[in-house]
């Protein structure tokens, strides 16, 4: 029962494929109009879409809110996500 409770929460909340709500964002990794990508409680998260937008971003509380259209959301483990942002930063530095 304490691992529960030591574990933090993590929502999130679409509307109509427009509009997001997430809760238990740790860190906002990169983002632009295309994809972002965030480090959250239950790992890596990118989000895929088009004219994406941060909103609201308020990482003392781990909440972001986004715009745009969302195409997709795919996690992957917090013990991979080192190997992807060396391979996300090896792409932006080419």
């Amino acid at each position: 029962m304490e691992e529960k409770s030591a574990q933090k929460v993590h929502k999130v909340m679409l509307s109509n494929r427009r509009s997001g709500v997430l809760n238990g964002v740790i860190d906002v990794l990169s983002f632009d109009v295309g994809e972002i990508l965030l480090e959250t409680e239950q790992g890596m998260l990118m989000i895929k879409g088009s004219d994406l937008h941060v909103n609201r971003l308020t990482l003392e509380k781990g909440e972001i809110d986004i715009e745009g259209r969302i195409d997709s959301l795919a996690y992957s483990d917090a013990g991979s996500a080192s190997r992807q942002g060396e391979s996300f930063l090896g792409r932006l530095f080419k």
